[in-house]
Formats: C-alpha cells, structure tokens, sequence
C-alpha cells in the first residue's frame, strides 16, 4: 500500500511538471509566433543578426589596414540603412572617436569590409558623431508592416 501510494505521488509530480513544460516553453522565442505567422517566423529563424554580423567587426583600408570598427548603424526613417558608425583610435574603452560614413561607400572583399581611401588619421579628422539628444522623442512609435 505504501509502495503504491508512493508511485502515486511521483506520477503525479511527473504529470504536474509535464504539464508545467509547454507553458515555460511558450516563452521562448522562436518556438511561439509572437505576432508574427509561422511564415515570418521561419524567415526571422533564417535571418541574419546586424548585432552579429557586422557591429565590432573592423573595417580596413586599401593598404589592409584596420582604420576602425562598426560600432553602430543609422536607419532612416525609410527603414533603410544609411549610415555606418564606426569606432576609430582608442585603447581600453578611451579615446575613441566616433564618426558616421555613408553605407554606400564601405565595399565588401573577401568577407571583409573596406573603405577605400580612409586611414586613421583621416577618419580622426571627421567631425565626431554624436546622438540625437532627443533620440527616444524622434524615435518611431509605432512600426507598421509594408
């Protein structure tokens, strides 16, 4: 009898934790279509990630010289990327200088990104980039779908 009522308790334990599953695994993303189809999903899931595709990657010059790193990328209101940010110079976090370089003028080879032209020092004479200070009230509020 006490074997029995044991084996009860368990199955029932078993049941309840079972049962517990689905819900913790509607949390997470790409199970569960959170306003997207099944569809969009798939796409999403065969996508490409800016954040790690290109930011922290470093951009070179003609010569195969690092002149700097992608650090962020402007979109404009069209939803189109149009500016590159690259960090240039710096050591440990200090000192870097920030400057926005049209998408268009940065070429691919190799797997690499290159900007033709630039040095260091050039791109140190760029006047800096700085955010909107109003950057959260100029942000869209909402994203519609075309």
């Amino acid at each position: 009898m006490l074997k029995m009522k044991a084996k009860t308790l368990v199955c029932s334990g078993i049941l309840l934790f079972a049962c517990a599953l689905p819900a913790a695994r509607a949390q997470l993303a790409g199970i569960q279509p959170l306003g997207s189809t099944v569809e969009e999903n798939n796409d999403l899931l065969h996508g490409w990630s800016v954040r790690k595709a290109l930011v922290n990657e470093p951009v070179y010059n003609d010569n195969n010289d690092k002149v700097g790193s992608i650090y962020d990328l402007i979109i404009a209101p069209d939803r189109k990327a149009t500016y590159a940010v690259l960090s240039v110079g710096g050591f440990l976090g200090m000192g870097i200088h920030y400057v926005a370089i049209p998408v268009d003028h940065f070429e691919i080879r190799n797997g690499n990104l290159f900007l033709a032209g630039a040095t260091k020092d050039a791109l140190k004479r760029v006047p800096e980039f700085e955010y909107n200070k109003l950057e959260k009230a100029t942000k869209p509020s909402k994203v519609s779908s075309q």
